[in-house]
């Protein structure tokens, strides 16, 4: 191996032209850009002219933008992203509001077009009118046989849809359950007793305009069921 020889890289892409030697073991390789790069000698073989003909330009520069892509891009994989592009994980705490420490929880159904209150489909959602967490399960029983219909987490002074219906469903609502456990978070809190409310729930009402009225949870009149209202429950077993 001598000044001028063209060599090539054994374990990685690329090499050039001898520019000279750094003692007995390193070899400066000049590559097409002029730059001069230090190797072992053991790591470099002498070539042919004809491996530095165009052709073989082009493969090796190819090459070397291929890994330099690679690494561009695993660069970019390992960047930490911007702020405007980090998910979002605050969540602000619920407002209390004043007389809220005395539970009140409601079921509403609500008509989904009250002008056509003879072929309309409902929702039906559990309000949690007060300052507590409240746990819910809610479930719809035939005999001794009960189902669970919804189960959750009802924010403080919130509601919560919880499913849609219609008229052959309502057999199905006749007989109702609602148990609840109040609680609050990062903050004592007056222990409250569980909840567990049965209601028979009169499905002739869907038929009648005037059983759905104005109310403050919601824009259009709706059929109400309190459960527990000023920490008194109103649906006993």
């Amino acid at each position: 191996m001598k000044i001028g020889d063209q060599v090539r890289f054994l374990n990685e892409i690329g090499g050039g032209r001898v520019a000279g030697f750094q003692g007995k073991t390193i070899v400066l390789v000049e590559d097409e850009d002029g730059f001069q790069v230090p190797m072992l000698m053991t790591e470099v073989v002498v070539v042919g002219d004809e491996d530095y003909g165009t052709g073989h330009l082009i493969e090796v520069r190819s090459e070397r933008k291929e890994v330099r892509d690679n690494q561009d891009k695993r660069s970019e994989e390992l960047e930490e992203p911007e702020p405007a592009d980090k998910p979002i994980t605050f969540k602000a705490k619920p407002v209390e509001r004043r007389g809220g420490d005395r539970l009140s929880a409601y079921l509403a159904f609500v008509p989904m077009d009250m002008k056509e209150l003879s072929q309309t489909r409902f929702e039906s959602y559990l309000i949690n009118d007060s300052n507590y967490y409240l746990r819910y399960v809610y479930m719809t029983g035939e005999n001794n046989a009960w189902t669970v219909r919804a189960e959750g987490e009802l924010e403080p002074n919130t509601k919560e849809f919880i499913e849609e219906f219609g008229r052959e469903d309502l057999n199905t609502l006749e007989h109702c359950c609602v148990q609840l456990m109040a609680y609050k978070r990062e903050k004592p809190f007056l222990l409250k007793p569980t909840v567990n409310a049965q209601l028979n729930v009169d499905t002739v009402k869907f038929y009648k305009l005037h059983a759905f009225r104005e109310n403050d949870f919601f824009e259009q009149p709706a059929l109400i069921y309190t459960i527990i209202e000023n920490d008194v429950q109103k649906i006993k077993l």
